[in-house]
């Protein structure tokens, strides 16, 4: 398992990255972002990513706990512009 040398504080920073095996988790101060897939077996390896996950989401959990939240927070808006068609 690998991990940034920084402790990922939920929605502290836009910076914070730690990886367990192929889950990226990415922090953010909107939104925590999990991108990839984590496989668990019956083994120490996995064991340990498990524990990892689930002080990264209950540290998550605490954080929403503490706040006044709407019902759903609003999506950010994509910044999109048209491009000419390169095959067209």
């Amino acid at each position: 398992m690998s991990a940034s040398p920084r402790t990922l504080i939920p929605f502290a920073d836009d910076a914070t990255v730690q990886t367990l095996g192929p889950l990226t988790v990415e922090n953010g101060t909107e939104r925590v972002v999990l991108h990839g897939s984590l496989e668990l077996a019956r083994d120490r390896l996995s064991l340990e990513r498990a524990r990892a996950l689930r002080r990264i989401l209950d540290a998550v959990v605490t954080a929403l706990e503490g706040q006044d939240l709407p019902e759903e927070a609003p999506r950010p808006e994509g910044r999109t512009q048209s491009v000419k068609n390169p095959f067209g």
